[in-house]
């Protein structure tokens, strides 16, 4: 459905901290700072890049956006979300756990990065 999602941040290092944290928790290795001042993640084809905005303005975050990304298991989702808040996130909303939506009940946890984007993950789980 997309080959990409970008953030941008007003502190690679500090984002890279926290990036590195979480996805290292989801089995996806360390990003490097580009030439770009950039640091990207990839798994299966798809990119999450975060970036200084190229405007030379202050990133900020969307305001109702939400970027979820996928768990295989509840224990990966914990992890995630402690490697997070460990790592310069904020715990918000619920603390992880099952929640039941239109498609069954979910396993979800939610962040905000450092700069304020808001992150969640979630696994299917068994009813």
């Amino acid at each position: 459905m997309f080959t990409h999602i970008m953030v941008g941040s007003n502190d690679i290092a500090r984002s890279k901290k926290f990036y590195d944290a979480i996805f290292a928790a989801m089995n996806i290795p360390p990003a490097e700072i580009n030439a770009k001042g950039r640091i990207t993640y990839a798994k299966h084809g798809v990119r999450y890049i975060v970036t200084p905005p190229l405007d030379g303005k202050a990133a900020t975050h969307a305001n109702g956006g939400t970027i979820g990304f996928a768990a295989e298991t509840p224990a990966m989702a914990d992890a995630w979300h402690k490697a997070g808040v460990e790592n310069g996130g904020q715990a918000i909303e619920n603390p992880p756990g099952v929640r039941q939506s239109p498609v069954g009940p979910l396993y979800l946890a939610y962040l905000r990065d450092p700069d304020g984007n808001k992150l969640c993950i979630a696994c299917q789980v068994p009813e």
